[in-house]
């Protein structure tokens, strides 16, 4: 004999169960009308229009942006020139932290500021630009302020700094 708590398996075919009714729709259809559920549906489709139409109108505005074309050339070309003069300061040199943490705030700067720029992104200079400080801090992030930057990584970081440079002439 087979134990009750077991499920065997039948040849019937099993009866579906029945829809799960929420009693708070079912309160709700008893209680509306066909007038009052005219009215509710269209209150109900000009209060949807509305929260579109104002959430479109808000996605329309335009972001401001950060910093005009002028104002990028420049502040690109002082990075360029701390860049230059940092990288070639020898070790004994006293100003050479000094130079490093000025560079560093400067960078970030520059960085936290042209990163959001959509428009930015594609550009030669600021792929280039970006590339060059990203070498540069993580070189005195690891090793320190008075380590001097390796030949090889102080002749790459200068190519990408002339190239950004070059780039910033050529409007890219």
């Amino acid at each position: 004999m087979a134990s009750p708590t077991l499920i065997t398996p039948t040849t019937a075919t099993p009866k579906p169960a029945p829809p799960i009714r929420s009693r708070i729709t079912a309160t709700l259809t008893t209680i509306t009308t066909p007038a009052t559920a005219a009215v509710s549906t269209t209150t109900r489709r000009r209060l949807l229009s509305l929260s579109a139409g104002a959430l479109l109108l808000s996605t329309v505005t335009l972001p401001a942006s950060a910093a005009s074309d002028e104002e990028y050339v420049k502040e690109t070309e002082e990075v360029i020139g701390k860049v230059r003069n940092t990288i070639v300061l020898e070790k004994t040199d006293p100003k050479v932290a000094d130079a490093v943490a000025e560079l560093r705030e400067t960078s970030n700067a520059w960085v936290a500021k042209y990163r959001k720029e959509k428009a930015l992104l594609a550009r030669t200079s600021f792929r280039d630009m970006y590339s060059a400080l990203n070498a540069v801090s993580g070189h005195y992030v690891s090793f320190g302020p008075t380590a001097p930057i390796p030949a090889k990584r102080k002749q790459r970081i200068l190519e990408e700094v002339d190239t950004a440079e070059k780039a910033l002439l050529r409007g890219r």
